[in-house]
Order: structure tokens, then C-alpha cells, then sequence
């Protein structure tokens, strides 16, 4: 699933689009949001990682770049960080509501 396509261009959005169908997506994908961190510099950062079952994608926000993917191809990729991008506002609230000792507590 490496092939790189042209989200620009419409005979490469149906290869990519088969490709998905050829793997059994369902096209459900399950995205969750981590407490924020902080690294040693002071910069703060959370995780977003994306899930159908069978692939995952972990992705970095402020940045809003993926940094692993297991199975994704590079149009969904581009997609997944332009997501990030659209709905930065969202997730850093997301991340920031994180209580990771409540979570931690219920499981």
C-alpha cells in the first residue's frame, strides 16, 4: 500500500479507492486522542492515532504529520494529516481533556 497517487487527479483517486475496497475496509476508522506531552524542550505535542482494524496510522499534533503507518496508502496519509490540520482546534481540546489517571483508574 505504498503507491504513491495523485489526489489531484481522478484515475488515481479510483486506483486508490480499490485499493481500500481490495483489503476488506469497511471504511469505519476509529480515532483516538492522547493526554497532552511535553518534550524537553517545553514543546507540547499529543498523539492522534487512526484505526480500522487491520491498519493504523499514528499522527503528531501541532504538526499535524504522520510519523508511523502501518498500512495506509499515501493518499489516505495525506488525507489523515489534512484531517489533522482542519480540525487542529478540536483535538488539542481533545488532548487537553484528556485525565489520563481517571483513564487509567477505569480500565
Amino acid at each position: 500500500m505504498g503507491e504513491n497517487f495523485d489526489t489531484n487527479n481522478y484515475s488515481d483517486i479510483k486506483k486508490a479507492l480499490d485499493a481500500i475496497e481490495k483489503n476488506n475496509n469497511k471504511g469505519e476508522l476509529d480515532m483516538n486522542v492522547s493526554a497532552v506531552c511535553q518534550n524537553e524542550t517545553g514543546e507540547k505535542y499529543a498523539f492522534v492515532t487512526f484505526s480500522d482494524g487491520v491498519r493504523e496510522a499514528e499522527g503528531s499534533i501541532p504538526k499535524c504529520r504522520i510519523i508511523r503507518n502501518q498500512g495506509f496508502a499515501d493518499i489516505e496519509i495525506q488525507q489523515l494529516e489534512k484531517y489533522m490540520r482542519d480540525n487542529l482546534r478540536q483535538l488539542k481540546k481533545m488532548a487537553a481533556g484528556v485525565d489520563i489517571f481517571s483513564a487509567f483508574l477505569e480500565s
